[in-house]
């Protein structure tokens, strides 16, 4: 028995909801293919589906079986890519996933860069801020705000991502100057939300790091709308520094000077980071997107 075909067949079978459909898709007879499962069935000793003249329905070891098979096909159709794409021209659909406030004004404009040098490459974009793990979210590079994962990944640091308070001249007359962080209870905090809750502010005061979080006047994930309520003077917010920069430097928003300072985070190893699987690298799509983005992203904020 070709066991390896065999469980493609029972794989297939199970995305389908039937033997036709299955047989449908590899052109061959569906008694051949029910008579190939079968087989699979008996060699394990087991029962995996059941059958019924309406519908195909998974045993709960043939679902067991059917999780584990399906990772260990995916992986061979990984290293049969690799193997197919090893010295060609970087083609194909490369699937990217980065941060929200990150896509628009650093992402984009690379992307628009790196699709004249390889036009033969489509590019599928998503941005979001979550991704359980690049195995099963279908993710060929992924770029992600905080700590390298512990996940088995490569993960590259592009850039520091160094989070400041601003707030607007207008509001700062109104309310007052913060100068210390517990001074931020007087004032209308402004918080991005994160697939954790909430980014808290901290600050080490008297070698212990406490939350000095102003109290909430408003809370989203999306990131415009808060700097929109913060350009309109309506409170203070904590955000990433190379997003803020221009508008500091065109004098609509002002750094906040808090001694000590305030943080969303304790650690140091606070960052961006490109992720990739180890393998995908000798993907020419993947490998050229990789050295492109991180050498111009370093090359623009060193």
């Amino acid at each position: 028995m070709d066991q390896l075909r065999a469980i493609r067949y029972f794989c297939k079978v199970v995305e389908t909801g039937s033997f036709t459909n299955a047989a449908a898709t590899f052109n061959v007879p569906a008694s051949s293919l029910s008579r190939r499962v079968a087989d699979l069935e008996r060699s394990l000793g087991a029962t995996l589906l059941k059958r019924s003249t309406r519908v195909v329905r998974l045993t709960e070891i043939g679902r067991t079986y059917y999780n584990q098979v399906n990772d260990i096909l995916r992986q061979l159709e990984l290293s049969n890519d690799t193997v197919r794409s090893y010295q060609t021209i970087p083609t194909g659909q490369l699937r990217i996933s980065a941060m929200v406030e990150f896509g628009e004004p650093i992402l984009f404009p690379l992307l628009e860069e790196f699709s004249q040098r390889y036009p033969q490459i489509i590019l599928d974009v998503r941005l979001s801020d979550e991704l359980s793990a690049l195995t099963r979210d279908e993710v060929d590079i992924a770029i992600r705000g905080g700590y390298a994962p512990n996940e088995r990944v490569i993960a590259i640091k592009l850039m520091e991502n160094q989070f400041i308070a601003v707030a607007t001249k207008a509001y700062l007359s109104r309310y007052g100057t913060p100068n210390t962080p517990l001074d931020l209870i007087h004032h209308k905090g402004l918080y991005y939300r994160t697939p954790n809750g909430p980014l808290r502010w901290i600050s080490e005061i008297n070698s212990q790091w406490q939350d000095v979080s102003a109290p909430q006047v408003a809370v989203s994930n999306n990131g415009k709308w808060l700097l929109g309520k913060v350009l309109a003077g309506q409170g203070i917010m904590m955000a990433p520094k190379w997003l803020l920069k221009e508008y500091i430097d065109s004098g609509e928003l002002q750094a906040l000077s808090l001694s000590p300072e305030v943080n969303i985070t304790s650690s140091d190893d606070f960052g961006i980071y490109l992720l990739y699987q180890k393998q995908r690298y000798l993907v020419p799509k993947v490998k050229a997107a990789v050295d492109f983005l991180v050498a111009r992203i370093k090359q623009l904020h060193a």
